[in-house]
């Protein structure tokens, strides 16, 4: 989720403004980064339970304690909800799930040098406060009752409008975690060959991450129960936007997808105005029915555009959304994949070439049967472990072609080591878990609270 709103910004009175902002985001690239963010679940050690904000024991006092390393706080109205530096900022999200959003950085070296030093700050102020922090996807023994939502105004209008939706959209909010990488585009033409690849093959990265099986103690009969909760957490705002991959898509054809999707609030004055399934096209002709007689100033229209949830999100850079969150190896396995596949030429050629003939139906099969079934799910005659093997080929090898060295000479290809490892024996992460519980475990999930722990 993003950070508290701010108000102001230049008015809006022509659509074509609105397909200027997204346009802006292209750059040479020379310019292009890896911005990386990742999710933890914040228990208590003692008992396991999910950590609420207040308290000695509380993500106040969690925020609290890394300051003491240079972050600054972050605040929405009296309460901290996050943290920043120059570069990064520490955000939560509704149930207090602790997400780190990267700096903008230029090779996978420094993404995970940047995610080690995070997690040698976070590792003392835990241990001083009791606290741990879990790499599933989805919240693995507590029931929505026992999370407790942060006091981010924001959060309060989802939390009615949610509900109104779909069935699990409070279960996104509270019990979900994710990594997630953002990547930058040279023109309206790259960014839409990347907007497609990226879609299309997000299914692979579902299957490869798939580290989310258990259900409030027990499995779910999922591998990614997380990526399944976005099926119906809002159909206006999730899922595989098929507009993408027709023809004379661009730019405005996103901005129309975005003035479709209902609101759900405006900041105004330091205060979340409820705007919630009201229309932005109305905002535009001054007809909101929250603020009426007002237009929208390009303020509104990037917060706009971070409340929608597709497996790919533009907004002036792209967001791969599709991975569950899972152990350290894994924060900078995401990054590499979709880093080799999109930033490299041949590869990006390559991959729009492998899924150009993939039919509306062949997308929305993946997307509805790799939760459940993960890398055994059937696809055109063989199974998705083999189109995993090779699309992560040909991110190792455009890693190899961007001659991206650490200080030891190494490339950034060995970053996939685990994701190509799981492909090989397809054998998901979630897979793994399963076999635990089934025997060592003995059918309990808080072995996990100690092993998969950070």
């Amino acid at each position: 989720m993003s950070a508290p709103s701010a108000s102001g910004g230049e008015p809006i009175t022509d659509r074509r403004q609105l397909v200027e902002y997204l346009a802006a985001g292209a750059k040479p690239r020379e310019r292009w980064r890896i911005g990386t963010e990742h999710e933890k679940f914040v228990f208590r050690r003692a008992d396991l339970r999910p950590v609420g904000y207040d308290g000695s024991q509380g993500i106040r006092a969690l925020l609290d304690g890394l300051m003491r390393f240079g972050w600054k706080p972050v605040m929405d109205g009296d309460n901290m909800v996050g943290l920043s530096n120059a570069n990064a900022s520490i955000s939560l999200e509704p149930g207090g799930q602790f997400e780190l959003s990267g700096a903008p950085l230029d090779n996978l070296h420094q993404t995970c040098a940047e995610l080690n030093e995070h997690l040698r700050q976070v590792r003392p102020v835990c241990d001083e406060l009791g606290l741990g922090m879990l790499s599933l996807g989805f919240l693995p023994k507590w029931r929505r009752e026992d999370v407790s939502f942060m006091p981010k105004r924001r959060y309060a209008v989802m939390r009615e409008y949610m509900p109104k939706k779909g069935k699990l959209g409070l279960d996104m909010m509270l019990r979900t975690c994710t990594v997630q990488v953002s990547l930058d585009f040279g023109s309206e033409a790259d960014m839409v060959r990347k907007f497609r690849v990226g879609l299309a093959l997000q299914p692979v990265a579902v299957a490869l991450f798939a580290n989310s099986p258990f259900l409030e103690g027990r499995p779910s009969g999922y591998l990614s129960y997380r990526s399944q909760v976005w099926t119906d957490t809002d159909p206006d705002r999730c899922g595989m936007l098929p507009f993408v991959f027709e023809p004379g898509f661009g730019f405005e054809r996103y901005v129309d997808y975005m003035l479709d999707v209902p609101m759900y609030f405006v900041y105004r004055d330091g205060q979340y105005i409820d705007a919630a399934g009201q229309s932005f096209r109305d905002f535009l002709e001054g007809r909101l029915p929250a603020l009426p007689g007002e237009i929208p100033t390009m303020s509104d229209w990037s917060d706009h555009l971070t409340t929608v949830f597709p497996e790919v999100r533009l907004k002036r850079i792209l967001e791969m959304r599709g991975a569950d969150g899972g152990p350290w190896a894994r924060l900078c396995a995401l990054p590499a994949l979709w880093t080799g596949l999109l930033y490299d030429e041949q590869a990006l050629d390559q991959a729009a070439a492998l899924i150009a003939d993939w039919g509306e139906s062949e997308r929305e099969q993946l997307r509805r049967d790799v939760p459940r079934r993960g890398l055994a799910t059937p696809f055109r005659g063989r199974t998705l472990q083999h189109l995993a093997l090779e699309v992560l080929n040909l991110a190792r090898d455009g890693l190899v072609r961007r001659a991206q060295r650490d200080s030891t000479g190494h490339d950034e290809s060995h970053f996939l080591a685990e994701l190509l490892e799981i492909a090989e024996s397809g054998k998901t992460p979630a897979e793994d878990l399963l076999e635990r519980y089934a025997t060592r475990w003995r059918g309990s999930v808080d072995p996990a609270y100690t092993e998969e722990a950070y």
